[in-house]
């Protein structure tokens, strides 16, 4: 499988943002679709996941109440949307998928893309 995030761009403080993740090829009969984001000089932190239906999803605790992760399975599509944005959320955001729910760890995720910038200013 091929996942491509898109939807970043350079956003004020304060602003919304939906990013999305979008898989094509050949996929798992099960697994989940995770968001890690990663600024310049830190570790590539765990955001949040979905499992394939939809069904489940859990966050990192860092991150609750801002973040929301949901899906289009007809899209074969993963989103991540972003409320009240601040400067410290600025950072390279990235998809993957894990055959190993619950984890948070990106060892355990594969098929990362790219990754789409997010640019926040004050």
């Amino acid at each position: 499988v091929q996942l491509q995030a898109s939807g970043g761009g350079l956003v004020q403080a304060g602003d919304s943002l939906r990013l999305s993740c979008a898989a094509s090829g050949r996929t798992l009969r099960r697994y989940a679709t995770g968001w890690f984001r990663q600024s310049p000089g830190k570790e590539r932190e765990f955001i949040a996941a979905i499992i394939w239906s939809g069904t489940s999803i859990y966050y990192s605790d860092s991150v609750k109440g801002r973040f929301t992760i949901s899906r289009d399975g007809a899209k074969n599509t993963v989103y991540l949307r972003i409320d009240s944005l601040k400067p410290e959320d600025t950072a390279v955001y990235f998809c993957a998928r894990t055959t190993n729910w619950g984890t948070r760890a990106s060892s355990d995720f594969y098929s990362w893309g790219q990754g789409t910038l997010v640019t926040v200013s004050s």
